[in-house]
């Protein structure tokens, strides 16, 4: 085992830097901005990084670069990126409108709103199985729900009389 080459850099660590970047935000841009879409619990973010991360951290370790270094520079900017765009959607109101999508309204005084429905790409059996997990049996039964920018829906029942 040449332990040399192991660790050695066979890429320049700014193009490792510059092509990590440049994948981040070309995805990023298009899952976060184009897309805007819900998915479940675990944000868009953290399954594009998740991916990616998990893309170049096996080529590092497949052989893919010609060190481990390569995988561990490109993984900590992928990773970099992510932090970076968190803390600024946290700290800044008019980031955090532009990448997060606001909480989408899908049902109002018990009547459907299918447009928005068609919007996420959700069938009504879809509607009512997420219903019933809140105990609702009748959308008719519902003051207001929302599809949530995590993918949940979150429903507030009509009050009784």
């Amino acid at each position: 085992m040449d332990w040399s080459e192991l660790f050695a850099l066979s890429v320049s660590p700014w193009e490792l830097v510059i092509r990590g970047s440049a994948m981040y935000l070309f995805l990023f841009v298009l899952f976060r901005v184009v897309v805007k879409r819900r998915v479940g619990a675990v944000g868009m973010a953290d399954i594009l990084i998740l991916v990616i991360v998990a893309d170049a951290a096996q080529n590092g370790m497949a052989g893919e670069y010609k060190s481990v270094t390569d995988g561990f520079i490109l993984v900590a900017t992928l990773v970099g990126w992510n932090m970076l765009f968190d803390f600024l959607a946290f700290r800044f109101a008019f980031l955090r409108k532009l990448l997060e999508p606001p909480p989408l309204l899908v049902i109002e005084d018990g009547r459907v709103l299918w447009k928005h429905l068609r919007r996420e790409l959700m069938s009504e059996a879809e509607m009512k199985t997420r219903l019933r997990e809140h105990g609702v049996a009748d959308p008719a039964e519902v003051h207001k729900a929302f599809m949530e920018p995590d993918g949940q829906m979150t429903v507030l029942k009509k009050k009784q009389a």
